[in-house]
C-alpha cells in the first residue's frame, strides 16, 4: 500500500475496554511509538455507538464517529481495528472495511473462526490484509511465533491453556478445594469471568483459538465444527482431588497433534503431571507449549485477556501494517488458510492417551474384577487403582468410588467398555473419566 512508511492512519470500532486500552496506548505512548517504529500511527477515528466509557477514559471526543462511512471515506486512514466481538456486525464492519482497501486488525477469535478463509480472501482480492495477533492469548505474540519464528519449523503439536477465566476457576478449584459453582461466582465477582461464561466454561472460547493457531501451525484448512470440545462445567471437585492424590492437576488444553494420517484437534479438561512445563500457570494467565522438530519444545506464557495485554499485540500488529511487514507476510506465506488444503482432522475415538477413569461401585467382593474384565477385553490395561474405604453407610446407596488409571488406550475403546461397565447392576452412577496427558516427545 502507498502510506507504507509514512504515517499510518487508524479508525478503530469498539471502545470498550480493549478499545479503549488501544486508543490509550496510541494516544498516550506516541513518543515511545514514534522511537521504535519510524512510522508514526495516527488515531484518527473512533467509530462506535455508546461513548460513554470513552468519555471516562478522557478522549477526545472530536475523534468520536457513529458513522464508519466517515472512517473508511478518509485517505489517510490504512487500517481499521474491529473491536466489538460477535460474528455479525463485526463481520459486516471487516467486509466494508477490506472492500475499502484497508487493512483489518482483529482480536475476534469467533468470527476467524467461523469465517476466517472467506474474510482472508476477500483482502487478498482486494489488496491489504488481516492482522489478528490479538484474537488467541491476548498480550502473547503467538500469532508472530507461528508465523515468524518459528517458521523453518515442521510444528508437530501444539498444547494450549489459552482460557484465562477456566483457569482461575480451575485454579481455585486445585489450590483452594472451592467447588466449581464457588469458583465460578468468585471469578464473576473479581471480573474474571462474565455474567454469561458459557462460552468460556464450555470450552467454545478455547476451540475458536484452537482452529486458528493449528490451521497457521499446520498450514491448514481447520473445520471448527470437527474439533471435539468438552468444557470444565461438568467437572467435580472429588476427581479433582483424587486426580491430585495420584500427582496429578487439571487444566482445559486446546490440543492440536500431527498424526500420519492426519491432525487430531481437541478441548477438554485434562490431567497432567505436576511436573508437566504447563501445571505452574495459574490464575488468568495463558501458555501455550508447540513442539517444532528443529526448536524442540517453546512455550509463550502471559496474560492472554484483559484491555491493555490485548492493546498491546493490537498496537504490535499496526505497527507491523505501517511498516509494511504484515502486508508482505500476508501476500507471501502460504500457510493463510484460504490458500491451505483441507486438513484431515481425525476423530476424536482415534485418539491415544491414558485415562482416569471413577466407577461408584457397590462395596462387595467381585465389582472390580467385573469391571477389569470389561476393560480387558477391549485392549485397555489398568496402571494402578486407588480406593478409599466406605466411612459410612450412604456408601450403600451411592457405591464407594473406585479410581483407575489406565496405560495408553484407543479413546474409542474406552468409551465402549466404559457403556459396558455402566451397565453392570454394582454399577451406582455414570462412569467419569479424563484423559490424562504427558509431555509431548521432542524430535530434535
Amino acid at each position: 500500500m502507498d502510506r507504507v512508511g509514512s504515517t499510518l492512519g487508524v479508525a478503530m470500532v469498539g471502545c470498550g475496554t480493549v478499545g479503549g486500552a488501544v486508543a490509550r496506548l496510541l494516544l498516550r505512548d506516541q513518543d515511545i511509538l514514534k522511537a521504535r517504529l519510524g512510522p508514526g500511527l495516527e488515531l484518527r477515528h473512533i467509530v462506535d455507538v455508546n461513548f460513554d466509557h470513552a468519555r471516562r477514559l478522557g478522549l477526545d471526543e472530536r475523534l468520536f464517529r457513529t458513522n464508519l462511512d466517515e472512517a473508511l471515506l478518509d485517505p489517510a486512514v490504512g487500517a481499521v481495528v474491529e473491536l466489538i466481538g460477535g460474528t455479525t456486525v463485526a463481520r459486516s464492519v471487516i467486509e466494508r472495511a477490506l472492500s475499502a482497501g484497508k487493512c483489518v486488525v482483529t482480536a475476534n477469535k469467533a468470527l476467524l473462526a467461523h469465517h476466517g478463509v472467506e474474510l482472508y480472501a476477500l483482502a487478498r482480492r482486494n489488496g491489504c490484509c488481516i492482522v489478528f495477533e490479538a484474537s488467541c492469548a491476548g498480550g502473547i505474540p503467538i500469532i508472530r511465533a507461528l508465523c515468524d519464528g518459528l517458521i523453518a519449523n515442521r510444528i508437530d503439536a501444539i498444547y494450549g491453556i489459552v482460557n484465562g477465566t477456566c483457569n482461575s476457576i480451575l485454579t481455585a478449584m486445585t489450590q483452594r478445594g472451592q467447588s466449581y459453582a464457588d469458583a465460578l461466582a468468585a471469578a464473576q465477582r473479581d471480573g474474571l469471568a462474565e455474567a454469561d461464561p458459557t462460552m468460556d466454561v464450555s470450552g467454545m472460547d478455547s476451540a475458536h483459538k484452537l482452529a486458528i493457531m493449528a490451521s497457521l501451525a499446520f498450514g491448514a484448512r481447520i473445520r471448527l465444527e470437527s474439533i471435539p470440545v468438552s468444557g470444565i462445567d461438568s467437572l467435580q471437585l472429588r476427581d479433582i482431588s483424587y486426580g491430585q492424590e495420584l500427582g496429578y492437576v487439571v487444566k482445559l488444553l486446546a490440543i492440536a497433534q500431527r498424526r500420519e494420517t492426519g491432525l487430531s484437534l481437541r478441548v477438554r479438561p485434562v490431567f497432567i503431571t505436576k511436573e508437566h512445563p504447563l501445571a505452574w500457570v495459574s490464575g488468568p494467565f495463558n501458555a501455550v507449549s508447540i513442539y517444532g522438530h528443529a526448536t524442540g519444545h517453546t512455550m509463550y506464557y502471559g496474560r492472554g485477556a484483559g484491555g491493555m495485554p490485548t492493546a498491546s499485540a493490537v498496537v504490535a500488529d499496526l505497527s507491523a501494517v505501517a511498516m509494511g511487514t504484515a502486508q508482505r507476510a500476508f501476500e507471501q506465506l502460504g500457510i493463510w488458510p484460504d490458500l491451505a488444503p483441507q486438513a484431515n482432522q481425525l476423530p476424536i475415538d482415534e485418539v491415544r492417551s491414558r485415562y482416569y477413569i471413577r466407577v461408584m461401585a457397590e462395596d462387595r467382593p467381585g465389582v472390580l474384577a467385573q469391571v477389569a474384565t470389561i476393560l480387558g477385553r477391549h485392549g485397555i490395561s489398568i496402571s494402578s487403582v486407588l480406593q478409599h474405604e466406605a466411612s459410612d453407610g450412604a456408601a450403600l446407596a451411592t457405591g464407594v468410588p473406585v479410581v483407575i488409571t489406565t496405560h495408553r488406550s484407543q479413546e474409542g475403546n474406552v468409551r465402549t467398555a466404559l457403556g459396558e461397565v455402566d451397565a453392570l447392576e454394582a454399577i451406582k452412577a455414570a462412569s467419569v473419566c479424563i484423559g490424562i496427558v504427558d509431555e509431548h516427545p521432542e524430535q530434535i
